[in-house]
């Protein structure tokens, strides 16, 4: 396959699927990692996609645009393991938690497959895959229905429905973005609403979000800053942003081990 030809397919791929990873391409493709690489350099270079650790995403976040999650999971993977790890630390043995969509809640999620007599809510369906491919006896699991979004979020009527009734200790919210104008978003209405309802229905409300989200803008906005009891980020949030969050915020933890 020539270069051209090869280029436009990468090209495709991250157009289908809103992002790609090297080692995928590598696989497919049947060249060296270093020629796909090279491969995303000069398609980065004509403004046609961007590139990221271990691999390359589609550009142009708007407001409503919702990337798949391979794409999202393509990005800030060391900062999101960190906050992951520490966000694992607030659970503990016996209790109920809600875990949203996202790719950082399904870091978290790899992190509570050891945790004993935990009940697990969820909307997500990449999370609740992880806890099936790790079964435990004394652990129970709870998928809502509803409609699949682009990040695997399963949300709308019936997702509310199975959600309202519940209670959980504490909630893991993934969320697109946060400022202080607009709190915590998402460019999917649908997922807003079912989002507000896990808000709704838990004591405790933590927010893992890495550094890229602060002044990141979805359309609806799914709970303000200040009803956040804790939230888990990066150190490669700036100063000023972490003055506002911890403000607004009950505590700010920065992971460690980020940057």
């Amino acid at each position: 396959m020539l270069a051209q030809q090869r280029q436009q397919t990468i090209l495709e791929r991250v157009r289908s699927n809103g992002g790609v990873r090297v080692a995928d391409l590598v696989r497919e493709l049947g060249v060296s990692d270093m020629t796909i690489r090279r491969d995303l350099e000069v398609l980065a270079e004509r403004g046609l996609l961007e590139k990221v650790h271990g691999g390359a995403t589609a550009l142009g976040p708007g407001s409503t645009e919702e990337p798949g999650f391979t794409a999202k999971s393509a990005r800030q993977q060391q900062e999101k393991e960190a906050i992951a790890r520490h966000a694992a630390r607030l659970v503990r043995p016996g209790t109920a938690v809600a875990l949203s969509a996202g790719t950082t809640i399904w870091a978290l999620a790899h992190h509570l497959i050891g945790v004993p007599e935990l009940t697990v809510i969820t909307n997500s369906i990449p999370v609740a895959e992880v806890f099936h491919r790790n079964p435990r006896a004394d652990r129970t699991v709870v998928l809502t229905g509803g409609v699949r979004t682009p990040s695997d979020a399963l949300v709308g009527p019936v997702a509310v429905a199975a959600i309202r009734r519940l209670h959980v200790d504490t909630l893991f919210l993934g969320v697109h973005g946060m400022s202080v104008r607009a709190g915590f978003t998402t460019p999917n209405l649908l997922e807003s609403e079912t989002d507000r309802e896990l808000v709704a229905a838990a004591h405790r409300l933590v927010v893992p979000a890495d550094h890229t989200k602060w002044n990141t803008v979805g359309i609806s906005t799914i709970a303000e800053l200040s009803e956040a009891d804790v939230v888990i980020t990066d150190a490669g949030l700036p100063e000023d942003a972490r003055t506002q969050l911890a403000e607004r915020a009950g505590e700010l933890i920065i992971a460690e081990g980020t940057h």
